[in-house]
């Protein structure tokens, strides 16, 4: 923008300055669509989430008024709508609730806390411009780690699907067998206002996809349980019970425990949180950015996560992430700019003012099958199906973290799935490839393949690395080095291709430098090709390249082979 251009400082404090020449009639007329039906979806979607959170249903939505401004203004995506998200709740819910009774006011104080921890991790993380710690969390461990989530919220709500008295907080396995021993004592009024919401729900999504189906599914459940205790002589008989009218208003203004033991028992789960929401965040930012030919700045997007949680803490607002859902819908509702979540949120908060007093008719059972409709949404089976297809130690991953998240606290199977992934990555990048290759006849400036069909030179054996020479990486190179002249003597001079080499750490680089003068101790010797600018940058500053010698480097266009070829005769 010309007005600002010479304030780069004003941009990177008020980063909405950045597409605020964006804004025209014709966008704010499409934001404010894109805006209303956002407010609209988020009222079913915000008491949804608050109840698998375990926190007053009202606080759902003071999560999606708050921080989803804050989020939109100083994050950088055009289209990304925060709020409360599923697996978001689900952690609160599992880490919190063996601390406080959910619900209670001691529950809702360690909440905001942990909010007020969670946008502060991530406003560091951002303003350190460490944005690329989400990459460490892998595609793999999103989706083991979801699935776990959405078993969690269906068994959570089994006792409210089917009305048994299960305790609350108890294992899959409790809650499972509490079931199967309880088959005779299953609410049929209960379970059928559940089922009808749930095929609702499907119906909706099938042949009515326009209309947003979870309202509808509320509305047909809450009309069922109408119904039935008309017909059956109301509550006392059904057992059917309303999650009673919302007290909202304004967000009311809350403040977080800052008391040490508070903050000491919490920073770990915060610390979970924290990564597991800026994931969320930043692939559905770029998810959508993708369509929307937009560039992200994951930094600023973690400065934009962090102050939403940051302020939403002081406005009732619980932990928040990215929705998909919800940054999906507004995408596809034509919005233009950030100010569609923005005006989502003043809508949301104009209609729950004037229909908030309805939710006295919404059944608890209907919301039990909201949240198993969500639960098995959240499965992703084609992506399941395709990392078990692509990749053993893939579905290793996806299979501990899944099984972490229903046996173990939920930042723990983060962690386990994040270190499962590293620990992967870290064995596949230390044993880099080593391939033989042969010159393409006739080719120049010459190339090196696996596929020319050639044999083997009697005296140069030829191959290419295909990784980096790192500390890591250095014993397995040695040995697979020392088995070329093991399993052929002659074979005492190697050519190393680089091309495939992107990186050499000074321990690869002593690697080398040993093996060059092992060969030569042999009666033979090693020689590099085609090695890259910055590898070779490294081989310079450390002394290798001199301790190899110069005579033994070739470059992208020399005559390499014929060079060494003159040499097998003369020791090196």
């Amino acid at each position: 923008m010309k007005t600002i251009a010479g304030a780069p400082w004003l941009i990177r404090l008020l980063p909405f300055l950045r597409w605020s020449s964006r804004v025209d009639r014709r966008t704010l007329r499409f934001d404010l669509i894109a805006g209303l039906t956002g407010g609209i979806v988020l009222v079913p979607q915000g008491v949804a989430f608050a109840t698998i959170a375990g926190m007053p249903p009202e606080y759902g939505l003071y999560a999606a008024m708050v921080p989803a401004i804050v989020a939109a203004l100083w994050g950088s995506s055009w289209h990304l709508v925060s709020g409360p998200t599923t697996a978001i709740s689900i952690v609160i819910f599992a880490t919190i609730s063996p601390l406080a009774a959910a619900g209670s006011a001691e529950y809702v104080r360690l909440v905001l806390t942990l909010t007020f921890l969670v946008g502060v991790i991530q406003l560091a993380l951002g303003v350190l411009r460490l944005g690329t710690l989400v990459n460490f969390v892998s595609h793999t461990v999103v989706i083991g780690f979801t699935a776990g989530a959405a078993v969690l919220i269906a068994i959570s709500q089994v006792k409210n699907f089917f009305g048994l008295p299960i305790p609350r907080g108890a294992s899959v396995l409790e809650v499972m067998t509490g079931l199967v021993t309880q088959l005779d004592r299953i609410n049929p009024f209960i379970t059928g206002v559940a089922v009808i919401t749930v095929l609702a729900s499907v119906a909706t999504k099938r042949w009515l996809p326009r209309l947003p189906h979870m309202i509808s599914a509320m509305l047909a459940g809450s009309l069922a349980a109408l119904v039935l205790n008309l017909v059956f002589g109301g509550e006392a008989r059904t057992g059917i019970t309303s999650i009673g009218a919302l007290s909202v208003g304004l967000p009311p203004f809350s403040m977080p425990d800052f008391s040490p033991g508070t903050l000491e028992q919490l920073i770990p789960i915060a610390v979970a949180v924290a990564l597991l929401a800026l994931t969320e965040a930043v692939s559905i930012a770029r998810a959508i950015a993708v369509k929307a030919e937009q560039r992200i700045d994951g930094n600023q997007e973690f400065i934009g996560q962090g102050l939403s949680n940051l302020i939403g803490s002081f406005f009732s607002g619980y932990a928040s992430s990215g929705s998909f859902n919800r940054t999906g819908l507004n995408y596809a509702s034509g919005a233009r700019t950030p100010l569609a979540a923005v005006f989502s949120a003043v809508f949301l908060l104009l209609i729950v003012l004037f229909l908030a007093p309805l939710a006295k008719y919404l059944p608890i059972a209907a919301m039990a099958g909201i949240l198993f409709v969500v639960a098995w949404g959240l499965i992703d089976f084609h992506h399941m199906a395709e990392i078990v297809r692509a990749s053993r130690q893939e579905a290793a991953v996806l299979l501990a973290t899944l099984i972490a998240t229903l046996t173990l606290q939920l930042e723990f199977a983060i962690y386990i799935g994040v270190l499962l992934s590293l620990m992967l990555y870290l064995n596949r990048t230390s044993k880099p490839g080593l391939e033989d290759v042969k010159p393409f006849p006739g080719q120049w400036p010459p190339a090196f393949s696996a596929a020319t069909g050639l044999p083997d030179c009697p005296r140069l054996k030829m191959v290419r690395i295909n990784g980096s020479i790192f500390f890591g990486a250095v014993n397995h190179l040695q040995e697979a080095l020392q088995q070329i002249d093991e399993r052929n003597p002659a074979h005492r001079h190697l050519l190393l291709v680089g091309s495939g080499i992107n990186f050499i750490d000074l321990a690869g680089a002593h690697m080398l430098v040993h093996e060059a003068r092992r060969r030569r101790a042999l009666g033979g010797g090693l020689y590099l090709f085609h090695m890259k600018d910055e590898p070779l940058q490294t081989l310079r500053r450390s002394g290798a390249y001199d301790q190899i010698g110069a005579e033994n480097f070739f470059s992208l266009g020399d005559d390499v082979v014929n060079a060494i070829y003159q040499r097998l005769d003369t020791p090196a």
